[in-house]
């Protein structure tokens, strides 16, 4: 019996190893493997689509500004198909956990470049300077990136990304308009301000009158039965035992301020689905964590997150809350803003000149761009505004919430954004 396990393990150590081989062996391993800027290649396994995936960690300046600056390792998922077919740039807001194609690949059937966000997941600095966690910065990784994977890959170039990853390829293209044939961001809200005040008006009028009381009304009648909720909450936390970032008060009133937000963002709950105030408690509990689960509040949510925070508040902008309507249930949150998420120590001066600079440069500059948007998605409230002077398409999914994406619109709107597409790329695309 010990032989036969002994020679399967041989087997399948000769057959993985007989892969990775091969993989080394192909054109385009030599390839990634002569340029300076890769540290390491890693064959990864992809679907059937694709003839090669790999993740690669290229070597990026901490400061693109400095010539003599340090680097850090930035990793990049690359899913291959030909040369000369478009090549989807797919740019992460946050860490870079998958390597499985975007939306815009699969339309097209072409290859991917799926890049992590500096100082997320694994493309973080060993010392860790929040002053090069800019915008700019990101978008010069990007740009090296691009030029970098040129020397392979000479088809149309598209850039995608969602929500955060949305914002992350507008920016890109503001900064390196020419880098990329076309640019797709999906949910992607460009604010004027460190705490936009179009989402509290947008909470205030979105859906029915009907639906927004039945909303406040949960809310509240959450807050003012949290002596039967809280241990709930409390022996949740313990059965999956995990560590708060914040006081327990201080999380439930927070946790139930954010529901509207996260209501309309997810869609994940219909209006018939909230809990009326006199709901049993246990259903309360559950419905709070199924619209707007706690796990951002967590040690490890915020730690994991803290980049973005920073980022939002220093120049990318956020959200606050309105507190009016429960000033009088409140107990810890005196201050309707979100700043919390960062240590005092850490919090930077926001500043607007980027956000006032790009809501400019799109009125006039958004060529080959195309815009998508859910109604119903509250970051829809800070969505970019046209001015008719470009090409640029903004599609607005009736009913959509953050997951809106191409092939959730209707057949007459999905063929214009298809067709659209085909145009700006000459590509014929296969529906």
């Amino acid at each position: 019996m010990k032989l036969k396990k002994y020679y399967l393990f041989l087997v399948v150590f000769f057959f993985v190893a007989s892969i990775i081989l091969s993989q080394q062996e192909t054109e385009l391993y030599k390839k990634l493997k002569s340029f300076k800027e890769v540290e390491s290649i890693t064959p990864i396994k992809t679907d059937t689509s694709f003839s090669e995936g790999y993740q690669i960690m290229i070597f990026q300046k901490v400061d693109h500004n400095n010539p003599k600056s340090e680097t850090f390792k930035q990793k990049v998922y690359l899913l291959h198909k030909n040369q000369s077919l478009p090549t989807v740039l797919a740019l992460e807001g946050y860490s870079a956990d998958f390597n499985r194609p975007y939306e815009l690949t699969r339309i097209l059937q072409g290859n991917q470049v799926l890049v992590e966000h500096r100082y997320f997941g694994q493309s973080v600095p060993e010392k860790l300077d929040w002053n090069y966690l800019t915008v700019r910065q990101a978008a010069d990784d990007h740009h090296a990136i691009v030029q970098l994977f040129k020397k392979i890959y000479n088809g149309k170039w598209i850039s995608t990304g969602i929500s955060k990853g949305g914002q992350t390829a507008i920016f890109y293209k503001r900064f390196y308009p020419n880098d990329v044939d076309v640019a797709v961001p999906y949910v992607a809200p460009v604010n004027y301000e460190m705490e936009d005040r179009r989402i509290t008006k947008f909470l205030k009028t979105v859906g029915s009158d009907e639906c927004r009381k039945k909303i406040l009304d949960y809310q509240r009648a959450f807050l003012q039965r949290r002596e039967e909720i809280m241990p709930l909450l409390m022996q949740d936390v313990e059965k999956q035992n995990i560590r708060l970032a914040f006081d327990w008060d201080f999380l439930f009133e927070i946790w139930a301020l954010e529901y509207s937000f996260s209501f309309w963002q997810f869609g994940v709950a219909k209006c018939e689905d909230v809990p009326l105030p006199s709901a049993d408690a246990k259903l309360m509990f559950e419905h709070m964590k199924k619209v707007s689960g706690y796990s951002w509040y967590t040690e490890q949510g915020v730690q994991q997150f803290l980049p973005s925070y920073i980022q939002f508040y220093k120049e990318i902008g956020y959200y606050d809350y309105d507190l009016e309507p429960f000033k009088d249930l409140l107990v810890e949150v005196k201050d309707g803003s979100s700043i919390f998420w960062i240590p005092e120590k850490l919090r930077p001066k926001f500043d607007n000149t980027l956000l006032k600079d790009v809501s400019e440069w799109l009125k006039s500059n958004s060529n080959n761009m195309i815009f998508i948007y859910g109604e119903l998605d509250t970051w829809s409230a800070t969505a970019v505004e046209l001015s008719g002077k470009t090409n640029a398409l903004k599609m607005v999914r009736k009913d959509g919430h953050h997951g809106t994406n191409i092939r959730s619109f209707d057949t007459a709107n999905k063929e214009l954004i298809y067709s659209t597409l085909e145009k700006w790329l000459e590509v014929k695309i296969k529906k």
